[in-house]
């Protein structure tokens, strides 16, 4: 046996190692040269038999040693697929160590110098298991070393001279060209010099990235990590073995040992590992001594990295419990935590590639992350020109590919370049030019032909290519792109190699388990094969299909749970296969006709047809995108480009130009243009050119530090073909002057932006003026935001000067890094685009730049003296400047002086602000001399604490004359600062200046220039937050006349004790402009003002002054009271003393307000001693003062004592108020209100004895006290001795039945008492009205008074015995029918009437028979019954004493009712109690069919009213039946004056039946039977019935719907009724024929005092008529005509004629214009008895009604949406003003403007009896409600003003609203309505 078949045991695994090596004769070939390489092989060569060939130089190895067989065993076990039953042995026999060292031994002598080659893999051995053998350090090195040095060979021997990953075969014999790296997240600075010594990746920006870089160690803390991120294609893998090349050929010298790691292989390990064992059992084992390495590898491990590809396939732990185990065991995915961690092999490098998306928990903070993009247009072109460098159509092949741009642009990912250079070079010969480039329009089809360019003889077997696609997919499901030999069956893998479609390699599953596994050359080659598999298999359904059609926003972490892959391919490939264009191939694919290809690509369509409609978020619209530009759909593609929102937002994900290539696709089928917003997106370098020619694109936004110059080339290539582009913003890049330069050549041709942003690039000087120099090149541009970037002071003096010398820039802001320039447009370019103008020679911007306003803002610029002088030289020459800011900077007292003295020739219109530029005191003086020749200075504030100098200005005075200007300045006042002032005043605030009283003499000096040069009328001073003390206040109470016109003074903060404030009321003696003075001396709160209401201004008024003074309302300051106000401060007696001494020579009318925490009674009786000696007072308040119980009663004593007092006001002993009425008025009523004082039974008698003492007593008000019943008692004793004349009130005085019940039995010994009313529920109501005389009927109604059955009997003696007590009201007393049936029957009196209402819930459920049951039991005779069942109303009139009928009669009429016994008694009854019973009205009841004895009671008792004079039956429902019987009773009823059936729900036969027991009344005087369906039959019977009421005075037939014909029977009826005074036909739609026919009779009714026919359809015809007609009614008192067409010959012909005793008019909606109005006006002018006009919804724009006489009785006008505007304000307002009775203006839903509410205020304190005005839905800013408030406040008895949807900001409404609770601003009237009359 040969000695090797010995040690292989048998022949049979020889010959299969035979076998094995035969099968790869090249291999073997290679081995031999590289173990033998002086030996001639030559001869052995020649050997013709192959196997003998094999055997003679398997031989040959073994004979040259034990290390060079063993050596060549484990080559063949690691590069050569082994069987393993052939692996087994062979490794059993050489793979132990101890076996190698025996062997070694034994061969040592025969050979002395045979050595282990590198390049070889160490035999199996646990590394992790063996133990540490003690050796020396050197020992260790040298063992070191030999590993390091085979690691290298080993990785050479791997590569060789091939590119790396060339395992592939798409690869082969191609260059490496380098992808574009770019830091995504850098930790360190870039060394591009070292990088370019490597010089294979290429440095392109600041950001790019080399290998070097990737490396770098400087600036790196904590964890070494660096990961590379990059879509499926870019390269990453490539990268990796690019790298270990690079090692291995010593360029990263840096680096003593290098591992890779592929995840898809460490996937499939299952046992735990240690360190050791990942990189020696599954990479390369050492030769001896691993753990001596390891330790040295530890010890180096900086010089140590670690490569792991693919973390984003990495199968991650699920739990925490598969992290570790013990030993440092774990899953290869933690020990790869660890090595991120630091916490194995510390100071090591580490890099991961992976996809974008969610990376792993266990990656550091501190890890580099960079980007790889694939291949810009240069790399593109060296790549195609390398693989077609041999063949003589490369310049053919590039030139086609440059211009096709979709094929282009898919070649900037690396692995689509490759396949489209193997397609083309499959395509292109024999091929027309652009035939081949055609052929590969997306990326689907690039893989088809890429298919057919791998296949040997151009075709492929159909049934091979789906089962591999059947195995892609399963894997792509199941998370495998590792595949074994079972996995794949043979012929299919056969198939795949031949096409090149798989590769195999040896797999380490674990320590000495190694397996061969396949996979696909790609993962995008595996999901186009799934891809085909899932379109053309008929195994396949359509539910199938489409769950494949996804959105993959990103990639979620793998667990053993969830396995499968993310897919980046296999949607787009499916969208692709649904191309028309695929559907050939998928036909011939599937071997079924195109119909069935269709109906699985229509499924795809209809899938992205429902995603294209969804809200989706950025990376699924790229998805999208990418999705539907496979589908070559044009359809689809616009749906999908018109789904999208306006506003498309990109954040923080990754893009590549192949997507916006996609995009850019889309979006070139959309119309309406669209916003981009890319923020904080990596972005390749290049992408901007996938932009070129995308049309809709309007706003496009980069914010990203990734943006560079190569960046900004490609943008720049960009901009000028977005033709609707408008704004443009690059943000937060690093493009240096390069890329400003590539832009700045660029926006020229962009004419059309509008907004440019370049904020936070890092641009410095020179960048900042070439872009500013672009500003005339671009016409429409309306902003420039340079912010965030680096300039200096010089260059800020440079764009200043540029913004004062462009035209278009109305703006330049710089505050510290932001740089912004606003531009207003010239008016030319918004309808064209003028050339690019020429800044120095276009005379018309010249022009404009002479009439715009300019703001400049030059903010924490450190400008200094110089810098303003300058500056001031630049702005003299410039244009108006709306405001200047220069605060902040360094000016200091002589930059601000010189400001300030140039600001009178800076033409200044708004405002200069100095701030925080370092003024002093001295300074101030300055600035404050300097600015008192400003004429046009409206407000100046310097606050020295707050280093606040701040200069407002107005227009010129003669500007603001101008008449034109006035609507405009109204409009503004509100937008205004809350300083606004009006013209000639101003303003100047020196607060919290360090101020003390020796300043106050050079302050005033100052100050009295500016008074004394003429031209100011107010000013305005503040002074507050100084050190003045009293001192101060004294001198300046000396030093205020000298400013003369002074308006106001605020001394708040100044240290002021009581002294100063007595020394400050001694001005209002001396100065005759103050007329308020507030102090509250706690908070020091001091402030002096003119005629301005205080209020207003303590309570931090926010609007502006009056234009022209209190003027402006026409009252004069000397009406005005001046008004003095004390808070907060210690009254004692003798302070008391000294202010009413001061305020004694004060002029009147004064107001007096006081707060102090207590007043004791001495010093209230004190100061109520001083009142005579201050006769002007008109009002004394002491506010949040702590009162005695004992001040009540001093208070009551003032009203007798004092005969000045009008009115009392004391309230919970904190709140009082007295009124006093002037000298000149002569002694009238007087009012007490104690309200919440304490008061109990015990203080009633002395009150009573203080209050009688007064003459006259108007009201007292006694609510809120502890009275209770006993207090009531006494106090209803004592009430005669008072001599009350109005009211009395006792609410909320803890009042029972008790009370009320003693109310009723003392009402006859109060004769004065004119009405009484209590309420005992949660009101706690009790109010006494009072006459000066006796009353002869008194009112009593009693609420919620809980009365029981114990009560009546007490209740009805009360009731007998109040003779004078005319009505009573009982409501929810809690009443039941039995007590009210004791109470009637007990109320006996001896003569005269009384009328008692219950409203209780029973009576509306009681029904009609129950209440007549009720009102039966009556003691008296009932003469009125009125029931009301939704208002649960009983009222019963009745009539003492009572007459009894005859008892024969009685029986006689009850023989004939044919009722049952007890109706019978009731009939009785009632016949007896209402005998003369004149009205009986039921009103919302309910009679249905169930309710016969009701109807059978109506009409049997109805004829034996002999009296009954009226019937009511209103808005109620009466079935047929019953209204049979009632017309039943109805008809004997001749007697009848009055019939009212309107408002009823009756049914047509009903409504005959009724109208048919009309039969006989002659005697009726009023009729009425509105809303009755009266058709031709009925109608018919009515006007037959109506021809004989001769009597008739009323009638009202509205809403019968009678039209026309039915007028015209109406008419001929009426004709005979002479008496006839109200006729109401409205809503019947009469027409102009009806008209006429009234017109026609109208003159026969002399009587005719109220007419109504609204909404009828009248038109100017019938209108015409009808007023001839009606000008002959003299005695017409109503007209309505409402609602029809009149038109103004209509009103012109009544306004001829119109009668003088006309009260009501209503026109509204009637068609008026401004003739019919101007007419109406003249006929209504002067108008003696006018009461009410309704114009609403007439046009009054034209004209509106304008009085010179007036109205003396008008109390209502409507003029609701009439269109009234500012311009016919103030005629209207005049007219109003001679309408003294006015109560009610209606002007809502208008025009009305400030200036309209400006002349409603100057008339409101003249309309004495206004109650209520509506400004509804008008134009009214908060400018006007405050005009309107300041009018209320002047006097007017107006209740509320609605303002409801007026242009007023809420919380501005709120705060009006507090200071004047009568302006409403809500959507429902909260103020009760004044009344009106019908």
């Amino acid at each position: 046996m040969d000695p090797i078949g010995i040690q292989l045991d048998t022949w049979n695994q020889w010959g299969c190692l035979v076998s094995l090596l035969s099968k790869n004769p090249d291999w073997l070939s290679a081995k031999m040269k590289f173990f033998l390489p002086n030996m001639d092989l030559g001869s052995r060569n020649e050997i013709l038999d192959p196997e003998q060939r094999i055997i003679s130089q398997v031989r040959l190895l073994h004979t040259q040693g034990l290390a060079t067989w063993q050596s060549f065993i484990h080559c063949v076990c690691m590069e050569l697929e082994v069987p393993l039953d052939l692996e087994v042995p062979l490794l059993s026999t050489w793979g132990s160590e101890d076996g190698f060292l025996s062997q070694q031994g034994a061969d040592e002598e025969s050979q002395p110098e045979s050595r282990l080659h590198p390049g070889v893999k160490r035999p199996h051995q646990s590394c992790g298991s063996s133990p540490r053998r003690k050796q020396c350090k050197k020992q260790q090195l040298e063992l070191a070393k030999r590993y390091l040095q085979l690691l290298r060979t080993t990785t050479q021997q791997r590569y060789g001279d091939r590119v790396p990953g060339s395992g592939q075969p798409l690869a082969s014999n191609q260059a490496y060209i380098p992808p574009i790296l770019q830091w995504t997240r850098a930790t360190m600075p870039l060394d591009t010099q070292k990088s370019a010594i490597l010089g294979d990746i290429k440095v392109e920006d600041s950001t790019d990235v080399s290998i070097w870089d990737l490396f770098s160690p400087r600036a790196r803390k904590g964890p070494k990590v660096t990961v590379v991120l990059g879509k499926a294609g870019m390269g990453k893998t490539m990268l990796a073995h690019r790298l270990c090349q690079k090692w291995a050929d010593g360029q990263l010298d840096r680096f003593q040992a290098l591992f890779l790691f592929e995840f898809r292989q460490l996937n499939l390990i299952t046992s735990v590992l240690t360190l050791p064992q990942l990189l020696f059992d599954l990479y390369l084992s050492p030769e001896f001594g691993p753990d001596a390495v390891f330790q040295y590898l530890k010890e180096n491990a900086d010089k140590v990295l670690l490569i792991f590809d693919g973390l984003d396939e990495a199968l991650h732990p699920w739990s925490s419990k598969e992290t570790r185990g013990p030993g440092g065991r774990g899953p290869a995915f933690a020990l790869f935590s660890d090595l991120c961690c630091g916490t194995l092999l510390p100071g090591c490098w580490v890099m991961a590639t992976s996809r974008p998306g969610k990376l792993p928990a266990c990656l550091p903070a501190e890890a580099a992350m960079v980007q790889m993009w694939g291949f810009d247009r240069q790399r593109v072109q060296e790549y195609v020109s390398h693989f077609f460098s041999a063949q003589p159509s490369q310049e053919e092949v590039l030139a086609e590919l440059q211009a096709n741009g979709r094929l282009w642009n898919m070649c900037a990912v690396p692995a689509l370049c490759q396949i489209a250079c193997l397609c083309l070079h499959h395509l292109f010969p024999g091929s027309a030019p652009g035939q081949s480039v055609a052929l590969l329009p997306t990326v689907t089809q690039l893989y088809v032909q890429m298919m057919f360019a791998l296949s040997p003889h151009g075709c492929l077997p159909t049934t091979s290519l789906l089962g591999l696609g059947e195995v892609a997919l399963r894997g792509l499901e199941t998370g495998k792109v590792i595949f074994y030999a079972e996995d794949i069956p043979p012929s299919l893998m056969a198939f795949g190699a031949v096409h090149s479609l798989l590769t195999s390699f040896c797999i380490c599953t674990g320590p000495g388990c190694q397996r061969t596994g396949y996979a696909f050359t790609h993962l995008s080659l595996q999901e186009f094969l799934a891809a085909l598999h899932l379109m053309a298999s008929p195994k396949v359904d359509n539910d199938t299909l489409i769950h494949h059609v996804t959105l993959n926003s990103r990639w979620v972490l793998r667990t053993k749970a969830r396995l499968s892959l993310l897919s980046d391919y296999l949607p787009t490939f499916l969208a692709g296969l649904a191309s028309c264009a695929c559907r050939p191939f998928l036909s011939q694919l599937a071997g079924r006709d195109e119909a069935w290809v269709g109906a699985k690509q229509a499924a795809i369509l209809q899938v992205l047809r429902k995603l294209a409609t969804r809200k989706l978020t950025g990376p699924k619209v790229i998805e999208l995108c990418r999705r539907v530009d496979e589908t070559q759909e044009p359809e689809l593609a616009s749906l999908t480009a018109q789904s999208f929102h306006f506003q498309l937002p990109f954040h923080n994900f990754p893009l590549t130009c192949a997507d916006l290539t996609s995009l850019t696709n889309i979006l070139k089928h959309r119309e309406a243009p669209i916003h981009l917003d890319f923020e904080g997106c990596p972005l390749e370098p290049n992408c901007p050119e996938a932009l070129v020619g995308c049309g809709p694109i309007e706003n496009l936004s980069f914010k990203s530090r990734k943006c560079g110059d190569a960046f900004a080339e490609a943008l720049s290539r960009s901009l000028p073909t977005m033709g609707r582009l408008r704004k443009l913003g690059l943000t937060g890049s690093k493009i240096t002057a390069l890329g400003i330069k590539h832009l700045v050549n660029a926006l020229p041709s962009c004419p059309q932006l509008e907004e440019v942003s370049f904020q936070d690039n890092q641009l410095k000087d020179q960048e900042i003026l070439k872009i500013v120099e672009l500003l005339p090149c671009l016409p429409r541009l309306q902003r420039l935001d340079l912010s965030g970037n680096d300039i200096s002071e010089s260059t800020l003096l440079c764009l200043a000067q540029v913004a004062l010398t462009c035209p278009t820039i109305r703006m330049l802001q710089v505050r510290e890094t932001d740089l912004i320039f606003l531009l207003s447009p010239a008016a030319e370019t918004t309808a064209e685009l003028p050339r690019t103008p020429d800044l120095q020679e276009n005379g018309s911007w010249k022009k404009e730049a002479q009439s715009r306003i300019l703001t400049l803002r030059l903010q924490k610029c450190q400008l200094r003296v110089y810098d303003v002088e300058r500056l001031i030289n630049l702005l003299r020459e410039g244009p108006c400047l709306e405001e200047v800011d220069l605060s902040g900077n360094q000016l200091e007292d002589e930059g601000c002086r010189l400001m300030a003295e140039a600001t009178p020739q800076l033409h200044i219109t708004r405002k200069l602000d100095l701030s925080d530029n370092g003024l002093s005191v001295d300074g101030l003086y300055h600035v404050l001399s300097a600015m008192s020749m400003c004429r046009t200075l409206k407000e100046l504030h310097i606050s020295l604490l707050h280093k606040a100098v701040v200069l407002m200005f107005a227009q010129e005075l003669e500007e603001q004359a101008e008449p034109q200007k006035r609507a405009a300045f109204l409009d503004s006042l509100m937008s205004q600062m809350p300083s606004e002032l009006p013209p000639g005043s101003q303003r100047i605030r020196l607060t919290h200046c360090g101020f003390r009283a020796k300043h106050l003499q050079q302050l005033c000096e100052v100050l009295g220039r500016s008074c004394h040069l003429g031209h100011l009328q107010h000013l305005h001073l503040d002074f507050s937050g100084n050190a003045l003390g009293d001192e101060g206040a004294a001198l300046l109470a000396q030093l205020l006349p000298e400013l003369g016109a002074l308006q106001s003074l605020n001394l708040s903060e100044n240290s002021f004790t009581l002294d100063a404030v007595l020394s400050l009321a001694q001005c209002f003696s001396t100065l005759q402009w103050l007329f308020h003075l507030n102090v509250s001396l706690k908070s020091q709160h001091i402030l002096l003002s003119g005629p301005r209401r205080g209020r207003h201004i303590c309570a931090g008024g926010f609007l502006p002054e009056l234009p022209a003074g209190a003027e402006f309302l026409a009252l004069s300051p000397r009406c005005l009271p001046r008004n003095f106000s004390l808070r907060e401060c210690e009254l004692d007696p003798l302070s008391l003393t000294c202010l009413c001494e001061t305020l004694k020579k004060c002029p009147g009318p004064l107001e007096v307000q006081l707060s102090c925490d207590i007043l004791s009674d001495e010093s209230l009786e004190t100061l109520l001693r001083c009142l005579p000696l201050l006769p002007q007072l008109s009002l004394l308040q002491l506010s949040q003062t702590g009162l005695s119980a004992r001040s009540p009663f001093l208070l009551a004593d003032i009203l007798s004592l004092c005969p000045r007092v009008q009115k009392v006001d004391l309230r919970s002993l904190c709140h009082a108020t007295l009124h006093f009425r002037s000298t000149q008025e002569q002694e009238g009523v007087c009012c007490g209100r104690f309200t919440g004082c304490g008061l109990s039974q015990e203080h009633v008698v002395s009150l009573c004895e203080r209050l009688s003492k007064c003459e006259d007593l108007s009201q007292l008000d006694l609510s809120a006290n502890l009275l209770g019943d006993d207090g009531l008692r006494c106090l209803l004793e004592c009430l005669p001795q008072v001599p009350i004349s109005g009211s009395l009130d006792l609410s909320h005085n803890s009042l029972s039945q008790e009370g009320a019940l003693y109310l009723v039995e003392t009402l006859p010994s109060c004769s004065r008492v004119r009405e009484a009313s209590v309420i005992l529920g949660s009101e706690q109501s009790f109010r006494i009205q009072f006459s000066k005389q006796e009353e002869a009927g008194k009112t009593l109604r009693l609420s919620e008074c809980s009365f029981g059955p114990e009560h009546m009997s007490r209740l009805a003696t009360g009731l007998s015995q109040s003779l004078q007590l005319m009505e009573l009201t009982l409501t929810r007393c809690s009443l039941s029918q039995e007590q009210l049936m004791v109470l009637l029957s007990l109320v006996r009196r001896p003569a005269g009437l009384l009328s008692l209402r219950v409203e209780e819930p029973w009576v509306g459920r009681a029904g009609v028979l129950a209440l007549l049951e009720v009102c039966a039991q009556a003691s008296g005779n009932v003469t009125e019954i009125s029931i009301s069942g939704t208002q649960q109303q009983l009222c019963v009139r009745l009539e003492f004493p009572h007459q009894k009928e005859n008892t024969d009669a009685v029986a006689l009429r009850l023989a004939y009712c044919d009722l049952e016994t007890h109706h019978s008694l009731l009939v009785r009854q009632l016949m007896e109690t209402c005998a003369r019973l004149q009205q009986l009205s039921l009103s919302q009841v309910n009679l249905c069919d169930d309710d016969d004895a009701s109807f059978l009671l109506l009409q049997t008792l109805l004829p034996t009213l002999s009296e009954l004079k009226k019937f009511r039956l209103t808005s109620s429902y009466v079935s047929t039946k019953g209204l049979a019987h009632l017309a039943s009773g109805l008809g004997p009823c001749h007697h009848l004056e009055e019939l009212d059936l309107s408002n009823n729900q009756f049914s047509e036969e009903g409504t005959k039946a009724l109208i048919g027991a009309l039969e006989g009344k002659c005697r009726l005087k009023r009729l009425d039977l509105s809303h009755l369906p009266l058709g031709g039959s009925n109608l018919a019977m009515l006007t037959q019935g109506l021809s004989r009421m001769t009597l008739l005075q009323s009638l009202r037939l509205s809403r019968n719907s009678i039209g026309d014909l039915g007028c015209c029977h109406i008419s001929e009826v009426v004709r005979t009724a002479t008496s006839l005074e109200e006729l109401g036909l409205s809503y019947n739609q009469i027409g102009d024929a009806g008209a006429q026919h009234l017109a026609a009779i109208l003159p026969g009714l002399p009587k005719l005092r109220k007419i109504d026919l609204s909404v009828n359809g009248i038109g100017m015809a019938g209108g015409v008529q009808l007023a001839e007609s009606l000008a002959l009614c003299r005695h017409l008192e109503e007209l309505m005509l409402g609602c029809n067409a009149l038109g103004d010959p209509t009103v012109l012909g009544l306004a001829r004629e119109l009668t003088q005793q006309l009260k009501i008019l209503h026109l509204p909606s009637s068609h008026l214009g401004p003739k019919g109005v101007l007419g109406l006006s003249q006929a209504l002018d002067g108008h003696p008895h006018m009461e009410e006009i309704n114009l609403a919804e007439n046009s009054l724009a034209e004209g509106v009604l304008h009085f010179c006489k007036g109205l003396p009785l008008l109390r209502q006008i409507d003029l609701v949406s009439c269109k009234i505007d500012n311009q016919n304000a103030k005629l209207l307002a005049a007219g109003f003003a001679l309408c003294p009775a006015l109560e009610v203006i209606l002007l809502s839903w208008n025009f009305l403007g400030d200036e309209a509410a400006a002349e409603l205020a100057r008339i409101l304190p003249q309309m004495s009896q206004l109650k209520r005005v509506d400004l509804e839905k008008n134009q009214i800013t908060a400018w006007g409600a405050w005009l309107l408030a300041e009018g209320l406040a002047l006097g007017s008895s107006i209740r509320v003003i609605r303002l409801w949807n007026n242009p007023i900001p809420p919380d501005v409404a709120q705060r009006l609203q507090s200071q004047q609770p009568r302006l409403d601003f809500a959507f429902f009237d909260s103020k009760p309505q004044a009344s009106r009359s019908t």
